[in-house]
């Protein structure tokens, strides 16, 4: 088991409640990344689900977890031939924190697209981008050590006070520690960039209100591709869209999240 895996594991209490406990490496500050609150909870949801992949989360982020003992609760909606959906929920003292509802379906890993796009934008060769700076320790950013992020250098340009002037990021994605990549490993990359407003200026926390992500492919082995873009900022709000590219040039997940406009 890696350590990824022993950090998002749900361990069953009875038919409908699971038991884990949040894990404070995942941490940007004093709240926890929401891509891996929603792998912590899609684990306890694939595990009671006769479907295995998680392909469809629509998340309410409600308020803010601290690490340690938490519960997901499951509701089932339906479970049919090809797709159960169920409403589950990641309680903390007795407390929702995050609202989901969930389609689990089971994915043909050989299967091939009808159609399918281009990626949004290209990236230059991995040994061409970029990190992140190692965080200040008083900044209890702990989730830089879970993920090797490599940015598209214009990414960056915010850090130097240079802004593109579009909300946009870009970057080459997988976990610090070897692990080819999982429905899990997605949930964590969808909400692993630094927010796109960061590229239009803004600072700071930018908490997420609402976040659906939809898993498409099991990916290869390897890198992921993280293409991230908004289009409306106002009235101090944002939308996020993220496209997910495997190492085989597929895509594997999309996300959309309505987030606040942080204040640095």
């Amino acid at each position: 088991m890696t350590k990824f895996d022993e950090a998002t594991q749900a361990h069953r209490v009875d038919e409908n409640t699971y038991d884990v406990c949040l894990d404070p490496g995942f941490a940007i500050g004093q709240a926890l990344n929401g891509g891996y609150l929603l792998a912590v909870l899609l684990r306890a949801v694939t595990d009671a689900s006769p479907h295995a992949h998680p392909v469809s989360t629509s998340a309410q982020f409600l308020r803010v977890p601290v690490t340690g003992p938490a519960q997901v609760e499951l509701a089932p909606l339906k479970a049919g031939r090809t797709a159960a959906m169920t409403r589950a929920t990641l309680v903390q003292d007795g407390r929702p924190v995050l609202e989901t509802l969930v389609t689990t379906a089971t994915l043909d890993p050989d299967a091939e697209p009808v159609w399918t796009g281009d990626p949004a934008a290209a990236l230059p060769p991995v040994e061409d981008c970029v990190t992140l700076p190692p965080p200040k320790p008083e900044s209890n950013m702990t989730l830089n050590d879970k993920m090797d992020l490599r940015f598209d250098p214009p990414s960056l340009g915010w850090l130097r006070g240079e802004p593109i002037g579009r909300p946009e990021m870009r970057a080459y994605f997988r976990l610090a520690e070897e692990q080819d990549p999982d429905p899990y490993v997605i949930a964590l990359a969808v909400d692993a960039l630094p927010p796109t407003v960061f590229s239009l200026g803004a600072r700071g926390w930018a908490p997420t209100v609402e976040l659906t992500w939809h898993l498409r492919a099991l990916p290869a082995p390897g890198w992921l591709t993280l293409l991230g873009s908004g289009r409306l900022v106002r009235d101090g709000w944002f939308d996020e869209e993220v496209e997910v590219w495997d190492s085989a040039g597929r895509l594997v997940a999309q996300s959309r999240q309505l987030a606040r406009v942080g204040r640095g």
